[in-house]
């Protein structure tokens, strides 16, 4: 299946501004990027930016960008509108990849597309990997899927989902039973729904657990969850991130 990585990348973050212009091991982490996610079958990758800075930054590596305005609420509406720039629309499959993930495994950007192709039934697909920490299981930063029989999502939650209602401790899974998953960051879209979605309204439990993809589920549209063994490459939202990439690349000279 032919598809499209967009790459949201916006400068504004409290805990590591100019993120996306971080230099790592000499180029900045966007490019990083980019260049990890056109190791993946994309037909083409692109940059998605409201910022000078960052375009320029893409222009002068020769990584593809369009300039999209700087009033967009999420990423989703700015990518909505790079679907428009470029012309996607329809079943034309599209993949996120988040900006801060110079490590993104490219199979795993396959995946998302693989699973748009295989359910005609979903309009988004995204991807998970079981929780082995009870720590991560009860942490509100680590966000939980459950699916249904067929590999659809149920619910996302901050909360630890499922609840073993008569395991021994904290809700934690009883030895062998079904491992709870963890939802990682990527997300593979039909153009025609990721250029629909700005036009729906937010949805109450989006507001509640401050999660995007549930405006998807409360519309009644499907979402796919491809469930891999491994745990992503990690993201960086702080310097002590930062550091640790700089050193895996570092790493590799």
């Amino acid at each position: 299946m032919d598809f499209t990585v967009l790459i949201p990348a916006r400068l504004a973050s409290t805990r590591l501004p100019d993120k996306p212009l971080a230099d790592i091991a000499g180029l900045p982490m966007v490019v990083r990027v980019a260049q990890r996610a056109a190791l993946s079958r994309a037909k083409q990758v692109v940059v998605a930016t409201d910022d000078q800075r960052i375009h320029d930054a893409c222009k002068a590596h020769e990584i593809a960008c369009v300039m999209t305005r700087a009033d967009h609420p999420n990423g989703s509406d700015r990518l909505a509108e790079a679907c428009t720039l470029l012309g996607l629309d329809g079943q034309d499959a599209v993949v996120n990849v988040q900006g801060d993930e110079p490590l993104i495994d490219p199979e795993l950007i396959n995946a998302c597309a693989d699973q748009l192709e295989a359910r005609p039934d979903c309009v988004v697909s995204t991807a998970a990997h079981p929780i082995e920490a009870d720590a991560h299981f009860t942490n509100p930063n680590v966000v939980k899927v459950v699916t249904d029989i067929q590999g659809r999502a149920l619910y996302f939650s901050r909360a630890p989902i499922p609840w073993w209602r008569d395991a021994p401790t904290a809700g934690q899974p009883p030895q062998g039973a079904h491992t709870p998953l963890r939802h990682i960051g990527i997300y593979g879209y039909r153009a025609g729904f990721l250029r629909r979605y700005p036009t729906l309204a937010v949805s109450p439990l989006e507001s509640i657990e401050s999660l995007e993809q549930l405006r998807v589920l409360w519309h009644g549209e499907r979402i796919a969850v491809h469930v891999t063994q491994h745990a992503p490459g990690a993201g960086v939202d702080t310097p002590e991130d930062l550091e640790r990439v700089r050193a895996h690349f570092a790493g590799q000279k």
